[in-house]
């Protein structure tokens, strides 16, 4: 295990692997504002990661993924299961700020030790995702949380990016949806391990079941286990512990043949390559890639005057003869 280098990092980092909530708040901030010392932080967290389940529930807007997941805390709670909730908001396009309804709503659960709730703000990044919530989870992780569950924004069928950074995703589909299933199923229906017919009380709950399980009988088996349907009414807890049920039988399939460390193992892959393309974008901007230089290469391309093919080779080459030179300690 690598130490961590600066004093003040590493006593933050003991801080929050010790389950202090001031720590745990001041590691994530630093996260999430890419700070000098994050890296350090994700460093010293990492030895402690891996143990959490990652729970996933993603959906159309409006479904009840807020409730259905505060609900959901509060089962684990009642079985002393510690708890970490990201909840992912949408952002501000003018402003880029977040509305935090997911942490006012779960407001009265503050004075509980054994749960974490972080809102953060897309900060306009796709896939119903913020870029951060990866290294997020990771140091709410390190705090000794036993779940950890993800809540995104709610963005319809592009919302898939989930299912790389947990290990049971749930798809909340609720009644009176116009075309039910048929509306979102080009993409964020292949991705459940779990259905949710939250609302389940409203007319069409019915149908939306019958739709799901035709498309599955047409879709034929997710490996060797059929995708089990639950329906919920988040408002009054009702199948609330019909949920927790299934994502532990999930956790169950997974621990068998080696599945999770296979679905791990391809999270790393796509991270890692994630990391690179991060890296390789700071070290050209440290080498006088500026913001207002690629506008200025955007303009010069969309006006035809300037070939991307030929321009993004030469512009990686000239991040490399940088770092050649100065691991020689010459100028390139």
């Amino acid at each position: 295990m690598t130490p961590v280098a600066d004093s003040a990092v590493r006593e933050l980092v003991e801080r929050v692997c010790s389950g202090d909530v001031r720590a745990l708040a001041r590691a994530i901030s630093l996260v999430e504002n890419d700070a000098p010392e994050a890296a350090e932080v994700l460093s010293g967290c990492f030895p402690h990661t891996g143990d959490a389940l990652r729970i996933g529930v993603t959906g159309s807007p409006g479904a009840g993924k807020s409730t259905l997941v505060d609900k959901l805390a509060r089962g684990y709670r009642a079985a002393a299961t510690k708890v970490g909730i990201v909840a992912v908001d949408p952002s501000s396009p003018f402003t880029g700020g977040a509305i935090l309804g997911d942490r006012i709503r779960m407001q009265e659960r503050i004075g509980d030790d054994g749960l974490y709730v972080r809102s953060m703000a897309t900060r306009g990044s796709l896939g119903g995702l913020a870029r951060a919530t990866a290294d997020v989870t990771q140091v709410i992780e390190a705090s000794g949380k036993d779940v950890v569950l993800i809540e995104t924004v709610g963005v319809g069928q592009d919302e898939i990016d989930i299912v790389r950074l947990v290990d049971v995703t749930v798809v909340v589909l609720m009644p009176g949806m116009g075309d039910d299933v048929q509306s979102i199923k080009a993409g964020i229906m292949e991705i459940a391990d779990i259905f949710v017919i939250n609302k389940s009380d409203r007319e069409g709950a019915d149908r939306v079941e019958k739709e799901v399980l035709a498309m599955q009988s047409l879709a034929g088996k997710h490996d060797s286990r059929v995708t089990p349907i639950v329906r919920t009414i988040a408002t009054t807890g009702e199948g609330i512990e019909d949920l927790r049920s299934a994502v532990e039988q999930m956790k169950a399939w997974l621990a068998e043949e080696g599945r999770l460390e296979t679905r791990r193992k391809a999270y790393w892959r796509e991270r890692i390559e994630e990391m690179v393309r991060q890296a390789l974008l700071r070290e050209a901007g440290a080498h006088g890639l500026s913001a207002e230089d690629l506008s200025e290469h955007a303009e010069r391309i969309a006006d035809g005057q300037e070939d991307p093919y030929r321009l993004v080779p030469r512009l990686v080459a000239q991040v490399f003869r940088h770092e050649a030179g100065a691991a020689r300690g010459t100028k390139p």
